[in-house]
């Protein structure tokens, strides 16, 4: 399936509108929470019933004993979103000073990540909160870049209004840097477009020089509840918030799939410069998942607690 990370310049509804995107697939999903300033799901929707020994900061610890430390410890750390346990989340950091202790367990995770979409059919959506820069790149300790290099398609989350678009401005560019020379290229970033304020997705499209791959209308209502802030509105399951976010997640797989099909078949005719230069080497293929970390969905198979029971 799809893995799909969010990112905004400033808070602007990333971890609500993953929360509706994971909530709304009709496939196996998984929310993974893993924004370096801290998690928000634990504290908010799931209101402080999930301790801080479930989540992403043991999955760091885990790594650092072997890959199968990891992937036992991943499948262990997920917290079911239904009784069904098909959409699960990975609750994020409890305290920002941990994001360190996590920069060499990001490539290994983005494996994860790979591995539940392309072998195990999951829609991944990846809550990668606000992007933080050091010199014109993303910050090495307080932006998960592995997972961004990694995914199918990054979203810039941006409202419809003059400031968000102000802010998310100067984003565009870093991210498309960071993806043409790390990630699987710059058509793989797109806005979603939250629906709160008067400007339309051609507009946006125009302000930030990128396409709308999605859009998510602002029902407040909805999005109090998955933040945690209200109560869950009568008729939830039909919701226009979650009705979208399902809409979202099909237009998302179709651009995923095009890039994949365009990637694959694209012309590979040398420039008239090569031709005169010796070849260079070619680059070397993504490196396939580790037997250890491909077992995760072995472990995810054998079933596991829910921590709140």
């Amino acid at each position: 399936m799809t893995v799909t990370a969010l990112v905004s310049a400033k808070s602007c509804g990333v971890t609500t509108s993953a929360l509706a995107m994971t909530l709304s697939s009709t496939r196996p999903s998984l929310l993974a929470e893993c924004d370096p300033a801290g998690g928000t799901i634990r504290a908010g929707l799931f209101q402080a019933q999930i301790t801080a020994g479930t989540g992403l900061y043991h999955l760091a610890v885990a790594e650092r004993a072997g890959e199968d430390a990891l992937a036992q410890a991943f499948a262990s750390h997920l917290v079911r979103l239904d009784e069904s346990g098909n959409r699960q989340v990975l609750p994020g950091l409890t305290d920002p000073a941990q994001a360190p202790a996590l920069a060499r367990t990001w490539p290994a995770l983005a494996q994860v990540m790979r591995v539940l979409s392309d072998e195990g059919g999951y829609d991944v959506v990846i809550d990668a909160g606000r992007l933080a820069l050091e010199s014109g790149r993303l910050h090495s300790t307080l932006t998960p870049a592995p997972l961004l290099h990694g995914a199918d398609l990054v979203l810039l989350v941006v409202r419809a209004t003059d400031q968000s678009l102000a802010l998310a401005r100067h984003m565009t560019e870093p991210l498309r840097h960071e993806l043409t020379d790390r990630g699987t290229g710059p058509d793989a970033l797109g806005v979603l477009l939250i629906e709160d304020g008067p400007r339309r997705a051609h507009e946006v499209s125009e302000a930030l020089r990128l396409p709308v791959m999605a859009a998510l209308p602002w029902e407040p209502d909805t999005a109090a509840y998955l933040a945690g802030t209200g109560r869950a509105p009568r008729g939830l399951k039909k919701s226009g918030l979650l009705g979208s976010a399902r809409n979202a997640l099909g237009h998302l797989q179709a651009a995923a799939s095009r890039r994949a099909l365009h990637q694959k078949y694209a012309p590979t005719a040398p420039a008239p410069a090569a031709l005169l230069a010796p070849a260079a080497t070619p680059a070397p293929a993504p490196e396939a998942p580790a037997p250890q970390v491909a077992g995760v969905l072995q472990r995810l198979g054998q079933g596991k607690v829910d921590p709140r029971v």
